[in-house]
């Protein structure tokens, strides 16, 4: 009788390696569902590998290959949630200094996004966002009726976060009374328009790290996430 030679004396049968893939598959899907950890997974993995080796049909292995296949799939699984604990400690890492960061805020001025821009007694400062570099940046300044009673020329602009500054005159070189305005951003890349986007500057009144993240008051302008911040002033 002609018998088979054996390739692997640790090999196992097909239907062996089937129910290991099986394994292998379930302890993936436990792991994406949080229902075991890694630890168990691996454990039941070997357990299960341990038994169905002691069991093989020496006339039917599988060779090293598929063995080494369904034991790297387990260990993969095994790296995807220790990789699962690192990134949440460092999040948690990052969030603490965050909190301590915007303890040092209050009573600075940020630029948040919004068209407010706010004219006391000196100069009111305002700021402009861009995707990209501009040619040619130039902001409005429209009071309540809609009319424009100032343009500032910025000239070209790289891509990120600018500043401005309003003396608080008009075109006619008047002063613009106390009050809230509005800004109106364009920006161009040779005759082609390019997004741009105002910014308005609000004083920090006070920092709460709640279950939400940091969280900034900026009084009227009301309350904006750490990450709302565009730039400090």
């Amino acid at each position: 009788m002609a018998v088979s030679s054996v390739s692997n004396p640790f090999g196992l049968s097909t239907a062996s390696a089937t129910a290991a893939s099986t394994a292998a598959a379930s302890a993936a899907a436990d792991s994406a569902s949080g229902s075991t950890s890694a630890a168990e997974q691996q454990d039941r993995f070997m357990k299960l590998l341990v038994a169905q080796m002691k069991s093989q049909d020496p006339l039917n292995p599988m060779d090293n290959a598929q063995m080494t296949s369904q034991i790297a799939q387990i260990n993969t699984v095994s790296g995807i949630e220790k990789l699962n604990t690192t990134v949440t400690s460092l999040l948690a890492s990052f969030n603490s200094l965050q909190a301590q960061s915007a303890t040092q805020l209050p009573g600075r001025s940020v630029l948040v996004s919004g068209s407010s821009l706010s004219l006391g007694s000196g100069p009111a400062t305002g700021g402009v966002e861009l995707p990209s570099a501009a040619d040619a940046v130039s902001v409005d300044i429209v009071d309540a009726t809609g009319a424009t009673v100032r343009s500032l020329t910025l000239g070209p602009v790289p891509a990120g976060v600018r500043s401005f500054s309003w003396d608080g005159l008009k075109t006619d070189g008047q002063a613009a009374a106390p009050g809230t305005y509005r800004l109106r951003v364009s920006a161009t890349v040779g005759n082609t328009p390019v997004p741009a986007s105002p910014l308005t500057a609000s004083r920090v009144q006070a920092v709460s790290n709640g279950s939400g993240g940091v969280q900034i008051d900026l009084g009227s302008a009301g309350t904006r996430a750490y990450s709302d911040i565009k730039s400090f002033l």
